[in-house]
């Protein structure tokens, strides 16, 4: 049936169809001849459409023109060929003219070949490659650190921020009071990142009183860029070091009652409806997965993991939540399964990052992730294209990675059962629709993983052919 739609959308028989062999196997499909064109006007024709549909996290307009974008596009070079490629986009034309460095090297130069607009470049301090970009400031992060012996404290999300962010990258090694160092690097690194993205330095996996920085400059002679930042950085280390003495005079018992005052999403009630819900998911995970003295310290975990997100500290740097709340929950003496399940319960927050490293951590994150999913679901959001607002995909994939790593031994279809029977009344969907889109929605999750691990969509299909309730 699918052969004979497809033939009749061509407009052939459907004997005319071919058998053709294609990465992901054979497939029915048909070969069609088509005239030839010119190169440059197939580029005239869709390069203005291409570049239309680019989407950024933040898109603006400016002027009067419709057209939106990341940032406002103040020029557009355009050769094919050695020639000029003319067209419009938005209410900008394509010329040949390109600029140097903005601040070392602002002048305007028109071009005619792709390797004089290298040279061009080059010469007026632009490095064009992102490849040679990071190349360069590794060398030079390195031949900064060689004198303390010491090594950056790898940070890859920044990494690439500033290797876009730079044309013509300047390394500099800073310094700041030692008497900071008694705050966790997790503070000291965030507190560097956040505003001024400053890569921590660090000895034996200890910050040292020093940090790096890429400006985007030739040079520092009079140490203006290095002392500036030293300033700033100082000031904000002074805040963070008052947010955690200020933190640690209310343990988070104390503010656990405090809980019911913060919406977690106006359908679903408060992050103490939802610390209740996740104490009564990690007693059943706790059950299933037989963890024994472990479960008490589970629930202890999941009243309090959401409570730093009332703290000074997550206030000013919201990246830290989770991870200042277990790092408190240390301080106070917790048991290292109370808090290390806190610091590690948002984890992972992407496919390249890693699981949680404990099983309390996991488990919690698991009954974090799925509270989370069937909430927004049960009351009606629906996961379509690009639209996911609640992090849905990411929460799910979350969900498969830890229970393949782990090798969790539990029914999925148990677990969103028991998760639907928590909501109780809450939820506005059917239990039944809410439970097959789930199912479904775990199925494409871990198709995605396996594709994305190199396994062939034939033997992706086949191995979930039976099922993947476990």
């Amino acid at each position: 049936l699918p052969a004979v739609k497809f033939a009749k959308k061509h407009d052939i028989n459907p004997e005319e169809l071919q058998i053709i062999q294609t990465k992901r196997g054979e497939y029915a499909g048909l070969r069609k001849k088509a005239r030839g064109r010119m190169t440059d006007d197939i580029l005239r024709e869709n390069l203005p459409n291409l570049i239309s549909k680019m989407t950024f996290p933040k898109m603006m307009r400016w002027g009067k023109s419709s057209f939106r974008f990341s940032r406002p596009i103040k020029n557009f070079l355009c050769l094919y060929n050695d020639k000029e490629l003319t067209f419009e986009v938005g209410s900008i034309k394509t010329n040949n003219l390109t600029r140097g460095h903005r601040i070392h090297a602002c002048v305007w130069q028109k071009v005619s070949t792709v390797s004089e607009y290298y040279k061009f470049l080059i010469a007026k301090k632009v490095i064009l490659s992102q490849e040679k970009r990071k190349k360069k400031i590794q060398q030079q992060m390195q031949r900064r650190l060689v004198p303390l012996n010491a090594e950056v404290f790898p940070d890859e999300q920044l990494m690439e921020k500033m290797v876009y962010d730079v044309e013509y990258p300047y390394v500099f090694l800073g310094e700041f009071p030692e008497n900071y160092l008694k705050l966790p690097i997790e503070v000291l690194s965030t507190a560097m990142k956040v505003g001024q993205n400053l890569f921590s330095v660090v000895k034996g996996k200890k910050q040292i009183p020093y940090f790096l920085g890429v400006a985007d400059a030739v040079r520092d002679p009079k140490e203006y860029i290095k002392k500036g930042n030293e300033r700033v950085l100082k000031a904000r280390l002074e805040d963070a070091r008052f947010f955690w003495e200020q933190d640690i005079k209310i343990d988070l018992k104390s503010r656990v009652s405090s809980l019911d005052k913060i919406l977690y999403q106006e359908e679903l009630g408060t992050y103490e409806d939802k610390a209740q819900r996740l104490k009564k998911i990690v007693a059943y995970l706790g059950n299933k997965l037989e963890l024994g003295a472990e479960k008490k310290d589970l629930s202890t975990a999941a009243e309090l993991c959401k409570v730093d997100l009332m703290t000074d500290m997550v206030r000013e740097f919201p990246s830290l939540q989770g991870k200042i709340g277990g790092l408190y929950a240390r301080k106070e003496g917790s048991s290292i399964s109370v808090w290390k399940a806190i610091y590690e319960h948002y984890q992972p927050v992407s496919r390249e990052d890693p699981v949680p490293s404990s099983l309390s951590g996991a488990v919690l994150s698991i009954a974090d992730k799925l509270d989370s999913i069937i909430g927004v679901i049960g009351i009606g959001y629906k996961v379509s294209g690009s639209k996911d607002p609640f992090g849905l995909r990411r929460n799910a994939q979350g969900i498969c990675k830890i229970i393949i790593e782990k090798k969790c031994n539990l029914s999925i279809t148990r677990l969103i059962d028991k998760v639907i029977k928590v909501y109780g009344n809450l939820l506005k969907t059917s239990p039944a629709v809410v439970k097959e889109y789930c199912l479904d929605f775990f199925r494409s999750r871990l198709e995605y993983i396996y594709e994305k691990e190199g396994f062939s969509y034939d033997l992706i299909k086949a191995a979930l052919a039976p099922g993947h309730d476990n």
